[in-house]
């Protein structure tokens, strides 16, 4: 697996910006992107908890032990509060999914000023905020709108690899899903022996740092510590992909939900062989262009 780092940036014209990240689809960390924004300062545990400690939460725990769905289901529910004060007191591979605080308290929208590199393309409207536990992880895969995202993170640190979608085989990527088998964490090259032909990026996220991950990139993300980031997105400026992005929503992910109903772990299966297939397809292609 060949990782090369994320290139950090300071301020940057949009132009800039344009021609070297958005239109070479390379991904980039934007130092400057919510510089001076209320919520650096503003926010923190102690406030969420007192604004919305008392809402009831999902936790959900390590990514790597099931294949056929990108997320599991929940392993135990507490308070927001609770949650909070756990993942505070040590590592805990627990994180959240499906609770957005800027959706359910949307004043804290009022808090989140950035410097929008695009020139307003970015849906401002449309925030996403994520919270996790030291050692806790989203299984790699890739947003299925293709959309380009901002991703701010606002305390702690987070690992992100990215793999850009032409190495979709190389992942073991299932078929009508946008996920893959294989563990990132803890690559088992034996079992995934087209791992070690990856080429992608990776850096450590900081606090008041925007990573931009251009559309339909893969993402693998851990918790080096325990923290939250805020999420932005940008749809694709390209009507082919927007059009791919509204195929993979109301068609590709109903027929495999159908699929799954239907034949159960016999689809599952099915699947599996199909990416280790494509991943053998694809090792014996690079094998022979570089001999």
């Amino acid at each position: 697996m060949l990782l090369k780092p994320i290139a950090r940036v300071d301020d940057i014209e949009r132009a800039d910006f344009e021609k070297l990240y958005l239109q070479a689809k390379t991904p980039v960390i934007l130092k400057s992107f919510v510089k001076g924004s209320p919520a650096l300062q503003k926010w923190n545990y102690e406030y969420f908890k007192a604004i919305a400690g008392d809402y009831k939460v999902n936790l959900y725990g390590r990514e790597d032990e099931f294949n056929d769905r990108a997320t599991s289901a929940p392993v135990m529910k507490s308070t927001f509060g609770e949650y909070l004060d756990m993942i505070a007191s040590g590592p805990a591979e627990l994180r959240l999914f499906l609770f957005n605080l800027l959706q359910h308290n949307p004043e804290l929208k009022k808090d989140l000023v950035y410097n929008d590199p695009t020139g307003g393309k970015i849906v401002s409207w449309l925030p996403y905020m994520f919270f996790g536990g030291e050692g806790s992880s989203v299984r790699y895969h890739y947003d299925i709108d293709m959309s380009h995202i901002f991703l701010t993170q606002f305390k702690g640190v987070k690992k992100v690899l990215l793999f850009s979608l032409d190495q979709s085989p190389l992942l073991y990527k299932l078929p009508f899903n946008f996920h893959g088998i294989a563990n990132l964490n803890e690559p088992d090259l034996k079992k995934y022996p087209a791992l070690q032909y990856l080429n992608g990026w990776e850096c450590e996220l900081q606090p008041g740092e925007t990573l931009y991950m251009p559309s339909g990139y893969w993402h693998y993300i851990k918790y080096v510590t325990e923290g939250y980031s805020v999420s932005l997105r940008m749809l694709n400026e390209r009507p082919f992909e927007r059009l791919r992005g509204f195929n993979n929503i109301f068609l590709v992910r109903r027929f495999d939900n159908t699929m799954r109903r239907i034949f159960k772990d016999k689809w599952l299966e099915y699947k599996i062989r199909k990416a280790e297939d494509n991943a053998n397809r694809a090792i014996e292609s690079m094998k022979v262009q570089s001999a």
